[in-house]
């Protein structure tokens, strides 16, 4: 998070102070890399964790009179975290790695009247992943090993993305993924 940070205020600093046309078209595509914050993937101490990444992809298809732009896309999530426990001799660890995987519909709104700002807000359709293990220094293993929780999800999202120049952009996004909160950055091309 700290790298993002310095990131963040380095693509500040490097931008300008003039705008750009920023409205997203039929044609455009977007492709964006985000940090997760805050989650429902997992409910309890856990020793260590990944924190939510995602990478997103989308395109302009479609023009929706004066209201926006309709776009199309897909979406890959993951996040993992572990239990380390210890109990007399016995260590044991459980790991859980969560993979998102979805398609996104989304509106982008044209009538704003900031230029470098793009409001949108969408639905996802996505099946959830979940690989499961467990390990002890016992050499029993409980056979708890596998996918586990694995579902299909209908979710809501809205966001913004401030572009810095003609095809960068830093992004945030309520919704849920593998988190309730992705911070990160767009390229437009």
């Amino acid at each position: 998070m700290k790298n993002f940070n310095y990131l963040f205020i380095v693509l500040i600093l490097l931008s300008t102070g003039s705008a750009w046309s920023q409205s997203f078209e039929k044609g455009t595509k977007v492709a964006s890399l985000g940090i997760g914050i805050g989650s429902s993937l997992g409910s309890f101490d856990y020793s260590t964790q990944i924190p939510g990444i995602s990478l997103m992809y989308e395109q302009g298809i479609a023009e929706a009179g004066n209201v926006g732009i309709i776009g199309l896309g897909g979406y890959v999530g993951y996040k993992s975290f572990s239990l380390e426990t210890n109990s007399g001799t016995l260590e044991s660890k459980s790991k859980w790695n969560y993979t998102i995987i979805g398609v996104r519909g989304i509106m982008h709104f044209t009538g704003i009247d900031k230029e470098n700002l793009d409001l949108y807000a969408g639905l996802m359709a996505s099946y959830n992943l979940l690989n499961y293990s467990y390990e002890d220094n016992s050499g029993f293993n409980s056979g708890n090993t596998g996918n586990f929780g694995n579902a299909a999800g209908l979710t809501l999202f809205a966001g913004a993305r401030y572009y810095f120049s003609d095809n960068l952009a830093a992004f945030a996004e309520l919704g849920y993924g593998v988190a309730y909160l992705n911070l990160g950055i767009s390229l437009k091309f």
